[in-house]
């Protein structure tokens, strides 16, 4: 484990929709270059653990801090600078579909303060080519694939250089050959220093791509190393 300071770090904390108990007593952390797996049967408080992270739920008791802001102190008005330093992943690419790729960058890259033209071309193309859609830029989000797509989402989430990325399955829309694809791209991602948290039910890739896996079971948060045991008890 790193010495560094985690850009996740969650001690005791307790994580409610309205009034009902999501998560309680939750202990993470998360480092920079990790690739962590959130797994976990539907409903067992993935994504409003994610969401907790990026502070769309406020964190009801406890610690919590994410790229270096206190969860449970955070201020209104501070929420879209933490917001800068992560990026956000999810199933349904949620692009606008009536713009292109270069304008759904831009969007992002003027809405988080960016004004200078030269530098937001240069950045759009430069994560473009990271994500491999060097000439897709011009292209409609309907003219793409679904893996393409997530691509353009990848592509997105990296514009202002993110310490973490929180992946809300990814995959779940994608074969398995295009799944295996993005899941490269998010680990090659992590070995460049950028944190990634994947909340998956894709049990068979992960298989196949071993990493530290984190566990949302009964209330709580809990590390495992068996895979095929939990997805056999809850398939």
């Amino acid at each position: 484990m790193s010495t560094s300071e985690p850009i996740i770090q969650l001690l005791h904390a307790e994580i409610r929709q309205k009034e009902n108990v999501i998560l309680k007593d939750v202990n993470l952390e998360v480092h920079a270059g990790e690739f962590v797996y959130l797994i976990g049967k539907t409903g067992s408080g993935k994504s409003s653990l994610l969401k907790t992270l990026y502070a769309e739920l406020s964190l009801a008791s406890g610690e919590g801090h994410c790229c270096g802001y206190d969860l449970s102190k955070i201020k209104r008005k501070q929420i879209p600078y933490l917001r800068r330093k992560l990026g956000i992943v999810f199933q349904d690419f949620e692009l606008l579909t009536d713009r292109s790729v270069n304008d759904n960058l831009d969007f992002v890259l003027r809405a988080t303060g960016w004004t200078d033209k030269k530098a937001m071309e240069s950045r759009m193309q430069s994560v473009l080519d990271l994500v491999g859609l060097e000439n897709k830029g011009f292209k409609m989000p309907h003219e793409l694939s679904g893996g393409e797509q997530q691509r353009v989402v990848i592509a997105r989430a990296l514009l202002n250089t993110p310490q973490l990325i929180l992946a809300d399955e990814p995959t779940g829309n994608l074969d398995p050959k295009t799944s295996h694809e993005i899941l490269n791209l998010l680990l090659a991602i992590s070995r460049s220093g950028t944190a990634v948290l994947m909340a998956s039910h894709d049990y068979q890739t992960m298989q196949k791509f071993n990493s530290r896996i984190v566990i949302c079971d009964d209330h709580g948060v809990r590390e495992t190393r068996d895979i095929a045991q939990f997805e056999s008890i809850h398939a």
